[in-house]
């Protein structure tokens, strides 16, 4: 099972959880990406959280650069929260085919020319594939102890 923390884990999706894993986050950036919504107020308003954990988790997100604070009460996206987006609209779509009974209440639309925007997955050669193609390869951010220990029989996760 794993803790509050995955230290343990050598894998980029733990790496996020440590930063968008509790379960207020990834709604509070989904306000400030998709509503526009970067006052303390409107967040606690919107969301009904507890004061005490939004401010957790704003103090959170500008330590680790997904937010910026501005004044007493203001929190914008940065870069790096602001590339969130496919991830929401990922976990979007999916709930909107596995999780919920009714037809999307949310569509997600090009500004620029306003149509549909989905988050795919795709090959650089063949373009967009199914989640059944998809495999995995050893990438060379993999600490070699790690490999060496897979190697001896372990069978810890990647």
């Amino acid at each position: 099972m794993l803790g509050k923390t995955y230290d343990s884990q050598v894998c980029s999706i733990a790496r996020s959880l440590e930063l968008v894993g509790e379960r207020w986050s990834l709604l509070i950036i989904r306000d400030a990406l998709f509503a526009g919504v970067t006052r303390f107020s409107d967040f606690q308003h919107n969301l009904g959280i507890a004061t005490n954990v939004l401010t957790s988790r704003l103090e959170s997100f500008v330590a680790s650069g997904i937010m910026d604070r501005r004044g007493a009460a203001e929190y914008v996206l940065t870069p790096k929260g602001h590339a969130l987006a496919v991830a929401l609209i990922a976990l979007t779509e999916w709930g909107d085919e596995w999780a919920s009974p009714i037809d999307p209440p949310i569509l997600y639309r090009h500004a620029v020319c306003d149509g549909e925007v989905h988050a795919v997955a795709a090959c650089e050669t063949c373009g967009t594939v199914p989640a059944g193609e998809i495999g995995i390869r050893i990438g060379p951010g993999m600490p070699p102890e790690y490999l060496a220990a897979r190697r001896g029989g372990s069978r810890a996760t990647a």
